[in-house]
């Protein structure tokens, strides 16, 4: 029994000190002075950049591959509209 109080003492003030350090962080993102802070929202323009490209990048993809699909019914229009004259202009011939 001694040795679990003595290691529910030691878990309890371990606790303590990770929970110190937790608000110390959470203080650090507070204060937008600090290194950590900094990168911190450095890192969130960063990803929000990202993210903003990554949606543009994706109603390009989107566009251009509309585009494709019209340029593909195109050809195969072309095509038939070439074998149509080209079996005309074996008939002239």
């Amino acid at each position: 029994v001694a040795a679990l109080q003595d290691e529910k003492n030691s878990l309890m003030s371990e606790n303590e000190v990770m929970n110190d350090r937790l608000e110390q962080l959470d203080d650090s993102l507070d204060d937008p002075n600090t290194v950590v802070a900094k990168k911190y929202f450095s890192a969130q323009l960063q990803l929000e950049q990202l993210q903003e490209e990554n949606f543009r990048l994706e109603a390009a993809k989107d566009d251009y591959r509309v585009h494709c699909e019209d340029l593909e019914k195109q050809l195969i229009e072309l095509q038939h509209r070439n074998n149509e004259l080209t079996s005309l202009a074996e008939e002239s011939r």
